[in-house]
């Protein structure tokens, strides 16, 4: 797909794209590096072309914390992008505003990383190096090589719900038809966890009996998001990595297990600390009626995956 670099390639300063990236939930209980979700919780990313280095300017979750030279992962992201394009630039100013909470297991990072490769992706479309609508496949090939693993940016760029698998090499995704009625119910901690700390804890091995509980109950998800919300609880049940990794955040298990407890199907969302629960659209107000000190509760729906937004 890309042109070879040149000076045609070369984008002039003032040139600028806006991306627009879900939130999203990974794992989702048994689909452990497989499932995705996207949620209505979105980052909005400006990325424009100037003669003045790589610079960002981060508002919202992040600012003050997170790099804002060439090291920030939109910048590095795009300018990986931009590379496999053959576009040449001499400088970007990325204009984030964040409200994606990082740490917290809701793909800040996959966020980033999808914002910055559709921005490199928009800018190429904007010298013809490209067409203009966005080449997922190579947004998720890229994306998946900066992340590591594929669930949460499959599920920030295809959108709604995503199981993500190798298949000789290749990352694919199927995208899932999800039931009208489900909804979902976040719970996030004022705390943040490293995602290297919650895989440092998962063991090398796990008994073969819990390896076929987990498969079938992934299984069960998928036929449950798709059209029978009432296995929910049952295929959200989890034996491969939630409890090995409870001595890292002990208050969200505690809250998974209690939710789970009342028969509502609540998991860890991706490598935590946030809790998530899938439900029905009907129970979502009951929920965020829950005191639980410590933790913030947010009506979450199923989202669109990456957009590009007309600048104007």
């Amino acid at each position: 797909m890309p042109r070879p670099g040149g000076p045609s390639n070369r984008l002039r300063p003032g040139i600028r794209v806006i991306v627009e990236v879900p939130a999203t939930s990974a794992n989702l209980g048994p689909g452990f590096d497989c499932f995705g979700l996207a949620l209505d919780w979105t980052d909005t990313v400006t990325v424009e072309v100037t003669d003045a280095g790589f610079v960002a300017d981060i508002s919202g979750e992040g600012a003050g914390k997170v790099p804002t030279d060439q090291r920030h992962l939109v910048i590095s992201s795009a300018r990986a992008g931009l590379a496999d394009l053959g576009v040449d630039v001499s400088g970007l100013l990325v204009l984030s505003h964040n409200t994606i909470p990082h740490g917290r297991g809701l793909g800040s990072s996959s966020a980033a990383i999808v914002a910055g490769l559709a921005a490199a992706f928009g800018l190429a479309a904007r010298c013809g190096v490209v067409g203009r609508a966005l080449d997922l496949e190579w947004l998720l090939r890229h994306a998946n090589a900066i992340e590591g693993h594929p669930d949460n940016v499959a599920a920030a760029i295809y959108g709604g719900f995503v199981l993500a698998y190798a298949d000789t090499g290749v990352v694919r995704v199927v995208s899932a038809v999800i039931h009208p009625e489900i909804a979902a119910v976040a719970w996030v901690p004022s705390v943040a966890l490293a995602t290297k700390r919650a895989r440092g804890l998962l063991p090398a091995s796990v008994p073969h009996a819990d390896a076929a509980a987990d498969a079938g109950r992934a299984a069960v998800l998928v036929h449950a998001i798709r059209g029978a919300p009432g296995l929910l609880l049952a295929g959200t049940e989890d034996w491969l990595h939630q409890s090995y990794r409870s001595p890292a955040m002990p208050a969200s298990y505690d809250l998974v297990q209690r939710l789970r407890a009342e028969g509502h199907a609540a998991v860890i969302s991706g490598a935590g600390p946030s809790v998530l629960v899938l439900t029905r659209t009907d129970e979502v107000d009951a929920l965020l009626a829950r005191e639980e000190p410590g933790f913030v509760a947010r009506a979450l729906r199923p989202a669109d995956g990456v957009r590009l937004i007309d600048p104007g």
